[in-house]
């Protein structure tokens, strides 16, 4: 017997999965996420928190250095800028929406413009900042008799350990606040539908002349299973896997309703 998801999804009630559709997109969500936890934990007081700010900073550097992220940047959010200006002219476009968002692009260029070098050079131009990572490669490579300056430093006043990622973390906020814009826009330009998934499997002809960057899913929260996404620029196929019992790791052997939308620069 089929089991049906309620269609009628209560914000409260859902969860959002997002699937980037090129590498462009993919690095500039690791980035999104992997700034939201540094800024999380170098928030806390303690030790442990503290040393996973530092852990996440070491990520931010390796993923930012794969690219050239600033110009990337710049070229987008001046081609946005391009596209959003001429609509201050038309009557349907809200300006005191619009408005901002050009003051936030403007910020955000500037910022980049202003900014040297690449996103993490003083990190890794910081011998004891790269001592420590080497060792965070290795496991349980920070203990106190590897590295006891590190030791120190974590017994150190929550206050001046927060003063300092602080001032590590300052230098990557340029390159955050221009991708949190284009990721802003990108999301808000989606084209959402409801579609089902039958006996947890769907499948679906991309024939659309633009392709998608992203995608976005949308099921309800207490839904037992995830989708797997593979897509390319002719088909999309999903799976949704169980989570719980015996459906766990095989695919969910019931229809399953959810948004699908596909965004775009």
């Amino acid at each position: 017997m089929r089991h049906r998801c309620n269609a009628a999804l209560r914000p409260l009630s859902v969860i959002r999965y997002e699937h980037p559709l090129n590498e462009r997109i993919r690095t500039l969500m690791r980035l999104e996420d992997l700034y939201h936890r540094a800024q999380f934990f170098a928030a806390q007081s303690d030790a442990p928190a503290h040393h996973a700010a530092l852990a996440v900073l070491f990520e931010i550097t390796d993923v930012a250095a794969r690219a050239d992220l600033k110009t990337d940047l710049l070229q987008e959010l001046e081609r946005q800028k391009q596209l959003l200006v001429p609509l201050r002219s038309n009557p349907a476009i809200e300006t005191r929406v619009l408005e901002p968002l050009l003051a936030d692009i403007d910020r955000a260029s500037a910022a980049l413009l202003a900014q040297t070098g690449k996103a993490g050079v003083h990190l890794r131009d910081n011998e004891w900042l790269m001592t420590i990572k080497q060792r965070t490669a290795i496991p349980g490579g920070v203990c106190e008799f590897d590295l006891p300056g590190y030791h120190y430093w974590l017994h150190g006043e929550p206050a001046s350990r927060q003063n300092d990622l602080n001032g590590w973390i300052a230098p990557f906020l340029p390159i955050y606040d221009g991708l949190a814009i284009v990721l802003r826009i990108l999301r808000d330009n989606d084209r959402a539908t409801s579609q089902t998934a039958y006996r947890g499997v769907f499948q679906l002809m991309l024939t659309t002349s633009k392709v998608a960057q992203l995608l976005r899913l949308t099921v309800p929260l207490d839904l037992p299973c995830v989708p797997e996404i593979s897509a390319n620029k002719y088909a999309l196929n999903i799976r949704f896997i169980g989570v719980t019992g015996m459906d766990r790791g095989s695919v969910y052997d019931h229809d399953v309703e959810f948004e699908l939308a596909f965004c775009n620069l």
